[in-house]
């Protein structure tokens, strides 16, 4: 078969950190369908309309240019829905006789919602790459484990399809076929160009109420030897010289990660990177061997210095334990990205600040500040929709930046005012400015430092 695979444009606007300081990054969910298909004979085509920067209009245009296919996939995270569904109307329009599927977090967890749209065909639920397969096989849909579609006046939900265990079997992203130069890390979060992401496992060990667990509650996770193979591969091939791990938690598994670090060593990989992980997945050891290895930042997601709101929200953390891991990787030489998360039930304007003096307090290299977003399908969602206290069901609205929540505890007022001036409260003092020039190296630190200044000035 002919398939496109399609990577929306996102949506930001101004007041929006994220505006000036965001990645563009590979989609590395289309990036490893597209691969398995491949490997299964179909001809594979992924077009990034947030990477290329194209507009609906755009979209269109290129459609008309790419000629006709037998399956249009789409993926759509819940603030990319609007365009998602705009984007099917344009392929059907456009390939009357293609089939139109929609995958991803928001499909998977309201299909109906987005099979009242009628370009769309079907629906993917959860892990697409095995559902994908049998669907370009030609598979009957009504045996296909893991889809949604409409059928006479109602809908259809087959059984969900069961979790791929070993995902070393998995063949790797086919990022050949995505533009690997317009890809970019955030600001601040890199040392070198060109950087692209990769992924070592699926799922979390964390249980909090504001994610959803698209991938199942079991972690799996990548051989290390893998990984590094996969490193010097977008290396010698794509002359990457900088990896961003977007796993949950990097370090759950601590033999691979060593595991990958030997591998890099074998191959003589010589990478800086960077990961995200959780305060109580790490130890001192296992720092100064990443850092060895070429890793100069790791994000932690803090959330919040009230114990009691960390409860609310099942972190599983202690503000103890934060400030512990905090230390020992800033010893072991590792920049620290603080992410807080501000407006969770519980919250009052006491906490806020409580907060703020804790992120002082940990001097991090970087902080985001966040505002509580209740994505359907997480807990925080359904006790949200259960005691009245969604404000909105637009989703494009759900961008991290504005109060979605309506809690008793503090105002939307006091909520915004805190998201707008906490910037500047954190990087625009002295202290922090005098640090952070004195870690400019080169032109692209200068660039980076520029680009989160913009960011600041823009919230």
């Amino acid at each position: 078969m002919r398939i496109l695979l399609i990577n929306p444009p996102w949506i930001r606007r101004q007041g929006n950190i994220w505006l000036n300081i965001a990645s563009v990054m590979p989609p590395l969910g289309l990036a490893w369908l597209a691969a398995q298909l491949e490997r299964a004979g179909h001809q594979v085509l992924i077009l990034d309309a947030h990477a290329e920067r194209l507009d609906l209009e755009m979209i269109a245009a290129r459609l008309r240019e790419l000629g006709s296919f037998d399956l249009v996939g789409i993926t759509a995270t819940t603030s990319l829905i609007g365009n998602a569904l705009a984007i099917a109307r344009l392929a059907r329009a456009e390939y009357p006789q293609a089939r139109i599927i929609l995958g991803g977090v928001h499909p998977t967890v309201l299909p109906e919602e987005v099979l009242s749209e009628p370009a769309v065909d079907l629906v993917v639920r959860g892990e697409g790459e095995m559902t994908l397969l049998d669907i370009a096989a030609g598979k009957d849909q009504r045996d296909i484990a893991g889809i949604s579609f409409r059928e006479g006046d109602g809908f259809v939900h087959n059984p969900d399809r069961e979790l791929v265990p070993d995902l070393d079997s998995l063949a790797p992203p086919a990022y050949h076929l995505l533009p690997m130069d317009r890809y970019y890390p955030a600001a601040g979060a890199y040392q070198r160009l060109p950087a692209v992401s990769m992924l070592a496992t699926r799922g979390c060990p964390g249980r909090c109420t504001f994610c959803y667990r698209l991938f199942g509650k079991r972690l799996r996770v990548r051989s290390g030897r893998r990984m590094a193979e996969e490193a010097k591969n977008l290396q010698d091939r794509f002359g990457i010289r900088e990896i961003c791990f977007y796993d949950d938690t990097f370090t759950a598994f601590r033999k691979e990660v060593l595991a990958f670090l030997d591998g890099l060593k074998e191959l003589q990989v010589d990478l800086a990177w960077s990961c995200f992980s959780r305060v109580d997945a790490v130890d001192e050891d296992l720092l100064r061997r990443m850092k060895a290895s070429g890793c100069h930042q790791i994000m932690y997601g803090v959330e919040s210095a009230d114990p009691e709101i960390l409860k609310n929200i099942g972190k599983r953390i202690t503000p103890d334990l934060v400030e512990r891991a905090v230390r020992m990787t800033q010893a072991a030489g590792i920049d620290v990205r603080a992410a807080f998360m501000v407006g969770n039930p519980g919250e009052t304007a006491e906490s806020l600040e409580t907060t703020f003096r804790f992120a002082l307090r940990l001097n991090p290299d970087l902080v985001v500040f966040n505002i509580a977003t209740p994505f359907p399908g997480t807990e925080m969602y359904r006790w949200a929709d259960e005691h009245g206290c969604l404000t909105t069901k637009d989703w494009q609205q759900y961008d991290f930046s504005r109060p979605i929540l309506e809690l008793p505890t503090v105002s939307h007022a006091v909520l915004s005012g805190f998201y707008r001036t906490v910037y500047r409260r954190f990087y625009l003092r002295p202290s922090y400015i005098t640090r952070r020039l004195g870690k400019i190296r080169s032109w692209n630190d200068l660039r980076q430092a520029l680009r989160g200044v913009r960011g600041v000035l823009n919230v």
